[in-house]
């Protein structure tokens, strides 16, 4: 799970939403623009994962899967806090939060 903050470092995919309203790639938000190439846009931002290593998780040390990200999703939901910035979400303290 992601923050408010983080989830506009998310990707964004090529094709429009067909649902407009709250979508992030349409041309009225500002997500896209008008006979856009994405192939050459989007080619720095794009993760590669042969020429990049995933980076490790900040908790367990197990790989994190998410570009951008430093806690793995297991660590994030029983923390309760932010994958990509570890900002904390919400209060676990009367929870019991296991992965399995």
């Amino acid at each position: 799970m992601v923050c408010e903050k983080c989830e506009k470092k998310l990707d964004r995919i090529v094709t429009p939403d067909t649902w407009k309203s709250g979508a992030r790639n349409t041309v009225e938000s500002g997500g896209r623009k008008i006979n856009e190439n994405k192939a050459i846009t989007t080619a720095r931002q794009r993760f590669n994962p042969i020429a990049k290593t995933f980076p490790p998780c900040r908790i367990c040390r197990q790989k994190v899967h998410q570009a951008g990200s430093h806690y793995c999703q297991s660590c994030a939901y029983k923390k309760g806090i932010c994958s990509m910035c570890g900002k904390k979400m919400i209060d676990v303290k009367n929870y019991r939060q296991s992965a399995a």
